[in-house]
């Protein structure tokens, strides 16, 4: 059995101070591959430096809406050259946050549109964020949706019929440990309905430990198995045909390589 962890911050702190014990530790409890995910052009940097010291670890970079307000063009002209790192699956984090608004709504909107201009230009899948702004984010991404290769929103707690918005689309959605927290029901009735060719999982470590584990901190990608565990059992299935679903549907959306981890 293989997972992959579709969304990890392996550069963040505390996680980056030993990244081949977290990756090793991952590795024991099945989860065998990883996509650790940039925030910022820095950020970016070291994701695409970590994912080239690492088999099986690839990186993504992109702007996270909170700092969409420092993006120049140049900055956007280097987020472009990382981009084209071999090792690079997709571009994002990117989006919108309306509940925060650490960056001015315009200057959110501005980038987001220009970054998924870029994912079309480099036929790279984007990863979305989206909070409190989903009618907003689905507007910018059916402008923009049919020059794209694929978009997952990461980190999905919305409702069943937001999903279905997503799905009809075509595009994917990703669960963290949230669907198996005790008041996330609307959560799960979402997945309930996503089918496994959209469906991928990660931790977004590190942060949200799932249950049964939740107060365990940092969450990593090795705990990301219980919340494969609990939506096997949520949809009826067993965890290796879940695995093996969520895995191919993975592996197919970042154009990973057939054999994992070598």
């Amino acid at each position: 059995m293989e997972l992959i962890d579709t969304h990890c911050h392996l550069t963040f702190e505390p996680l980056d101070a030993d990244v081949g014990a977290v990756l090793g530790r991952s590795k024991e409890a099945g989860v065998t591959s990883w996509i650790t995910v940039g925030t910022d052009v820095k950020d970016s940097e070291k994701a695409v430096m970590l994912a080239e010291r690492f088999d099986g670890l690839y990186a993504t970079v992109g702007v996270h809406p909170h700092d969409a307000k420092s993006v120049t063009s140049d900055i956007l002209a280097h987020l472009k050259q990382l981009a084209q790192n071999i090792n690079v699956a997709a571009i994002g984090e990117t989006g919108l946050d309306f509940h925060y608004n650490f960056s001015k709504q315009p200057d959110q909107i501005r980038v987001f549109a220009t970054q998924l201009k870029l994912a079309a230009e480099l036929n790279l899948p984007v990863i979305v964020h989206s909070r409190n702004a989903f009618d907003e984010t689905m507007d910018i991404l059916e402008q923009h949706g049919s020059a794209l290769k694929g978009v997952v929103f990461h980190c999905f707690s919305g409702s069943a019929e937001q999903a279905k918005r997503v799905l009809e689309q075509g595009w994917h959605l990703s669960f963290t440990g949230v669907v198996t927290f005790k008041n996330a029901e609307q959560t799960r009735e979402a997945a309930k309905l996503v089918p496994l060719e959209r469906l991928m999982l990660e931790t977004d470590s590190p942060y949200m430990s799932p249950e049964p584990v939740r107060k365990q901190k940092p969450n990593e990608p090795a705990l990301m198995i219980h919340t494969a565990r609990f939506l096997a059992e949520l949809k009826g299935i067993s965890l290796e045909e879940f695995a093996a679903g969520v895995t191919a549907t993975a592996r197919s959306f970042f154009n990973l390589p057939a054999t994992l981890n070598t």
